[in-house]
């Protein structure tokens, strides 16, 4: 089974990946997604997905935990050194807790035992997809955000760290070795490339900023 390989750019909509050694289950669950409207593409190693799959596309990954040249944690963990957040949905017939515990602490979303409710799945991959999009939607905001810091000049930086930690221009002026006046000036300017008409949405902007 060959798999042409996908682009984030050509990804309209989000894509349910599957990695399980099974074909029978890859088939399965290719049919459970398509009559449910899912985009999905299946693989039966993590090599074979990760030759193909992009990881940076919108989605999820639907993978199994036990199989033949590395585990499905052994993936996880690739995927997450490579800076993948890719939601991870785990199929396990042989679930333990500490594997389970393990596989959470990863950043897995579900853990789910074979056999399931395919209801079950379909709810937990629609988690999946939201997380990804809030996620990808907090992600643009900070891109955004950094951008216009990135227009600052370093005094300006420093008056607006300073204006946003709750100081007063006096005692911006005071910190920083500069005239109030001068302050002013910075703190106007900050505003306007920052694009921010009050001081409420300046710091809002700073705290996404610096959110994890």
């Amino acid at each position: 089974m060959q798999h042409a390989q996908i682009k984030a750019d050509d990804a309209v909509e989000p894509i349910v990946y599957v990695v399980d050694d099974d074909e029978e289950m890859r088939e399965s669950l290719l049919d459970l997604f398509m009559v449910t409207k899912k985009r999905a593409t299946a693989f039966s190693n993590g090599p074979e997905f990760l030759e193909s799959a992009d990881i940076r596309a919108p989605g999820c990954l639907v993978l199994d935990l036990r199989m033949p040249g590395g585990t499905g944690l052994d993936l996880q963990q690739h995927l997450t050194l490579a800076g993948s957040r890719m939601p991870v949905i785990f199929l396990t017939g042989h679930a333990d807790i500490p594997t389970s515990v393990r596989a959470m602490k990863a950043g897995a979303t579900d853990f789910i035992t074979k056999p399931f409710a395919s209801q079950d799945l379909l709810d937990a991959v629609d988690r999946a997809i939201n997380l990804d999009f809030e996620r990808r939607k907090i992600d643009a905001e900070r891109d955004g955000i950094q951008s216009l810091v990135d227009t600052l000049t370093r005094r300006e930086r420093e008056v607006m760290y300073a204006v946003v930690s709750g100081l007063m221009n006096k005692q911006v002026a005071y910190q920083l070795g500069i005239s109030e006046m001068t302050v002013k000036l910075h703190r106007m300017s900050v505003m306007r490339k920052m694009q921010s008409r009050s001081l409420a949405d300046l710091v809002r902007k700073v705290e996404h900023l610096q959110r994890d």
